[in-house]
C-alpha cells in the first residue's frame, strides 16, 4: 500500500547529488528521508487509526517540498519566501549544520504542514463525529513519537555526518539535546495542528488570506530566531 520506494527513492537520489557538490541542503533532506521511512515503517506496522488518510498526508506533504524545491531551481515567485530562505542560507558558509537542519524543519512543519492539513482535512471535517476528529488528530499526535524515534538516528547519521565536531557536544548532552529538539518540533506540530483547524473553520476569504499570511510571517520569524538574527 505504501509505495514507499518511490518517494524515499527520490529523496535518497536528490540527497546524492546533492552531498555531490558539497550543497548544504542535503542535510535537511537527509533528514527527511530517514524520517519519512520511519513514517511508512509505523503505517505497515498499523500504529495509526486510518493508515490510509495518514499514507495519503504522507505523499502530499512531500509534494510541498519538491514543489517548493522545483520553483526555487526556476527562480518561480511562485517560491515560498520561507522556503527561498532556507535554500539561500544553505549556501552561506557562515551557516552552521545545527541551523541549516532546523531552518528546513521549520519551513516544512510551520508552512508547510498547516497547508497539507487543510488541504486534507477541509473536504471531510464538518462530516466527521467528534470520535472521528479526535482520531485524526491522535493520528497527528503519534507522530510526534516516530520523530522522538528517529531524532537520535539523525544526530548520529546525519548532524555529525556533516559536523563531526557535534559528536562532541552530543557525548556530553547525552539525550537532552535531541529531547529538547523533539520537544521543540512537538510544540511546533501543536500549534500547527490548531493554525490548521482555525484556517478550516474560516469561510470568509480575506480572513483566510490574512491567517495564511500571518502564518508564513510567524515561520519566517522562526528563521530569524534560528539564524540568530
Amino acid at each position: 500500500m505504501t509505495n514507499q520506494p518511490s518517494i524515499t527513492a527520490r529523496m535518497q537520489s536528490l540527497v546524492q547529488e546533492l552531498e555531490k557538490v558539497s550543497d548544504r541542503r542535503a542535510i535537511f533532506l537527509d533528514c527527511y528521508v530517514r524520517m519519512t521511512q520511519n513514517m511508512f515503517e509505523a503505517i505497515e506496522a498499523g500504529e495509526f487509526n486510518d493508515s490510509g488518510w495518514v499514507h495519503t498526508l504522507l505523499h502530499r506533504f512531500a509534494d510541498y517540498y519538491f514543489e517548493a524545491l522545483t520553483a526555487y531551481e526556476l527562480d518561480s515567485p511562485t517560491t515560498p519566501a520561507v522556503w527561498r530562505l532556507v535554500h539561500r542560507a544553505a549556501g552561506q558558509a557562515k551557516t552552521r549544520v545545527l541551523q541549516n537542519l532546523l531552518l528546513g524543519i521549520n519551513a516544512h512543519i510551520n508552512y508547510d504542514l498547516v497547508l497539507t492539513l487543510v488541504e486534507m482535512l477541509e473536504p471531510e471535517w464538518r462530516k466527521l463525529a467528534t470520535h472521528q476528529r479526535e482520531e485524526r488528530y491522535a493520528d497527528h499526535c503519534h507522530v510526534n513519537d516516530i520523530i522522538r524515534r528517529t531524532i537520535d538516528t539523525v544526530q548520529d547519521d546525519v548532524v555529525e555526518h556533516y559536523s563531526p565536531a557535534l559528536d562532541v557536544v552530543d557525548k556530553m548532552l547525552g539525550p537532552i539535546d535531541e529531547w529538547l529538539i523533539s520537544r521543540l518540533i512537538a510544540d511546533w506540530r501543536d500549534q500547527v495542528w490548531d493554525e490548521a483547524i482555525h484556517l478550516i473553520e474560516t469561510t470568509d476569504p480575506d480572513e483566510r488570506q490574512r491567517l495564511r499570511e500571518q502564518i508564513e510571517a510567524a515561520t519566517l520569524k522562526r528563521a530569524d530566531v534560528i539564524l540568530l538574527k
